[in-house]
């Protein structure tokens, strides 16, 4: 990618606009990879360490990953090693949102839907997310996963991440992260149903 190398040139120059630059490019997805590992009252602080780590290092940057993939590794390791030090337990516990989960009894035995979902608004969806109160709702039902469901779900819906780059970011197996998906969509779509049902979070 020849805009990447020459910005990484620019870089190892010292050159203040480089930094400017890519601060400019990445700073929305490290924050965003930090707020889903960590939380939002700590991501900044996450976000100035990474920064202040790419700086120490990049000389020693080889170029065998995107500059991309290199600083979200970089978030991901700071965010973690945060964690760490605040002793967290990570486990996969099946912690659910404030309208719990949808049971398997809502599912055919080919994994599709076995009862559709009822009284959908009749707007699209893009109108549904504008609405304030739901959008708030959504927060605080992400607010009740575990760490590691929410984090999974903001990095895949949120950022767009492939599960690959989720595993990697988060040092969880594949299967881990389908588990922690498939519950955090499950918690949050009963929060939706349960919102299109009472108009109430």
């Amino acid at each position: 990618m020849p805009n990447e190398q020459d910005l990484i040139q620019r870089l190892l120059k010292g050159e203040q606009a480089a930094y400017r630059e890519l601060v400019q490019q990445y700073q929305g997805a490290m924050r965003a990879v930090a707020i889903a590992i960590v939380g939002s009252a700590s991501a900044d602080e996450v976000v100035q360490d990474s920064w202040l780590a790419v700086v120490r290092n990049l000389q020693g940057f080889a170029g065998r990953a995107s500059l991309k993939t290199w600083l979200l590794t970089i978030t991901a390791n700071t965010a973690k090693s945060r964690l760490r030090k605040q002793r967290r337990d990570v486990s996969l516990e099946d912690v659910s949102g404030p309208h719990g989960t949808i049971d398997d009894a809502r599912f055919a035995a080919d994994g599709h839907w076995g009862r559709a979902p009822t009284l959908w608004h009749t707007d699209s969806p893009e109108a549904l997310l504008n609405e304030q109160a739901l959008r708030e709702c959504l927060e605080h039902t992400l607010a009740t996963l575990s760490e590691l469901q929410r984090s999974v779900l903001l990095l895949r819906e949120r950022q767009a991440l492939e599960l690959p780059d989720i595993c990697n970011l988060l040092d969880i197996s594949h299967s881990n992260v389908r588990v922690l998906l498939h519950r955090a969509r499950l918690s949050v779509f009963a929060t939706l149903e349960h919102f299109e049902e009472t108009g109430e979070c």
